[in-house]
């Protein structure tokens, strides 16, 4: 079930993701939030580099296991403008990160890299829990993935 409190974290997502757009990136954008509604860390794509281990939800995952404990990790809520990837899953399920809630799903992202003609992802688009399990995962927004959508056409059409 996807709250109020969550869209307004979802809406960070989508603009950490514009601002990585911006900045010359694939558009993704990630928050780290407490039980009691802090952002603890928040992140945007950096594989403009070269390193496709940049993702958002991966360095999520690395800073909580360096800055909090097992119990503050399982409490804690990943916010994400699109699905976490397997390798972001994986992350976040070894170092025991909480619930899951994205704006636009990886079979979204899938539709819409074909639909704009491009090749697809070198690694496959699981769903987070054919990676992890007991884990609370709610999305994709409708509303929300519509600008998700956008922020992907403009990547790759400007």
């Amino acid at each position: 079930m996807i709250s109020e409190k969550d869209l307004e974290f979802l809406q960070r997502c989508i603009h950490l993701a514009r601002v990585a757009l911006e900045e010359g990136d694939e558009p993704f954008g990630s928050v780290l939030v407490s039980e009691t509604g802090e952002i603890l860390f928040e992140d945007y794509n950096h594989v403009s580099g070269g390193d496709h281990t940049q993702h958002p939800e991966f360095a999520i995952a690395r800073w909580a296991a360096n800055h909090l404990s097992i119990e503050e990790r399982e409490k804690a809520t990943v916010y994400t403008s699109g699905e976490h990837c397997p390798m972001c899953a994986a992350a976040h399920g070894w170092v025991r990160l909480g619930r899951i809630v994205y704006a636009s799903s990886s079979e979204q992202l899938v539709q819409w890299t074909k639909e704009m003609g491009l090749e697809p992802s070198r690694v496959k688009n699981l769903p987070i829990q054919h990676v992890i399990r007991d884990t609370i995962v709610d999305g994709p927004v409708p509303e929300l993935a519509e600008q998700v959508r956008l922020l992907h056409y403009l990547k790759n059409h400007t």
